[in-house]
């Protein structure tokens, strides 16, 4: 399946079931490409580059990302991935919910490394680079994770348990678990301004949004909140309305019944024309194209 059509913000999707919480992703950009937008879920993830270079986005903070190492995300945190370096990247995406290690028992795990992790008082370093020997040894943890996820032998679903727990015990005996209750208030007051705005453009992309809307939901004036978003997501309010109505267009491109046309109203375009240069742009060919290499792969 072309991985494209994984690319989609809070994040409507389930990753995973109540008997395997966690979901799995690969993704590979050209370069240039916007990689993430902005979004984020109750689950933590886990984003490891596998080639080229991204620029990776944890709520205010920005972090330049090569190829072999991670970024460690917890539930809730708002991030996105941007286009950085000229070779474009491919990733590997882990996501979990943390409830995947919880112990049936209040057990001394539960109590000394699961609890600590789901509360953000002792959590994953945020970026796990191959500086430190414990950080080496995560990154060979998550490596093993991909594969065992990529293989899917029987029994995978333990390998896959297992390494997290021996990467949260080595964290803990290596004192390098981190802290991450926020008190910074401004930074907080600005990371939910944006949230709201998120979700807003979620439930009613498929209507016209003005930018007066968007801007009385925080509220600031029109130009103040263009600054701020931009500020926020390295994207235009219009951009990402765009670039999140083309994630939602891609899905309904999957059912070959669906016409185009009914698609882009669908989506919020009641302009074909407009429509298809939009897509064209964020995806670097038409919707007709898309579908159809995506018909081919589904063949092969």
């Amino acid at each position: 399946m072309d991985q494209a059509l994984r690319r989609s913000l809070k994040e409507i999707k389930n990753h995973g079931d109540d008997r395997l919480p966690f979901g799995t992703y690969w993704y590979r950009y050209g370069p240039g490409e916007h990689v993430v937008d902005a979004h984020w879920h109750d689950e933590a993830e886990i984003f490891y580059c596998i080639e080229g270079e991204t620029l990776f986005q944890v709520d205010t903070d920005y972090y330049p990302l090569a190829a072999g190492e991670a970024v460690f995300i917890d539930g809730g945190d708002l991030h996105a991935g941007h286009a950085y370096g000229t070779e474009g990247c491919s990733f590997f995406s882990f996501v979990f919910d943390t409830n995947l290690l919880a112990s049936a028992h209040y057990d001394a795990v539960q109590e000394n490394l699961i609890l600590p992790l789901q509360e953000r008082k002792a959590t994953f370093p945020r970026i796990m680079r191959q500086n430190e020997d414990y950080e080496i040894e995560l990154l060979n943890h998550i490596t093993s994770i991909m594969k065992s996820c990529s293989d899917k032998l029987p029994g995978f679903e333990g390998a896959v348990k297992g390494h997290l727990f021996l990467m949260l015990s080595e964290i803990t005996a290596a004192q390098k678990t981190c802290n991450r209750i926020s008190n910074n208030r401004n930074e907080n007051s600005k990371i939910e301004r944006l949230k709201t705005v998120i979700q807003y453009i979620q439930h009613n992309y498929h209507n016209p949004i003005r930018l007066s809307e968007l801007a009385a939901l925080v509220p600031m004036s029109e130009g103040q909140f263009c600054r701020f978003f931009k500020s926020m997501t390295r994207q235009t309010p219009m951009d990402y309305i765009n670039s999140y109505r083309i994630r939602q267009a891609i899905e309904l491109l999957r059912e070959p019944d669906r016409k185009i046309s009914g698609i882009a109203l669908e989506v919020g375009y009641d302009n074909i024309s407009y429509f298809i240069r939009v897509f064209r742009k964020i995806m670097s060919c038409s919707p007709s194209e898309f579908r159809k290499r995506l018909n081919e792969q589904m063949k092969a």
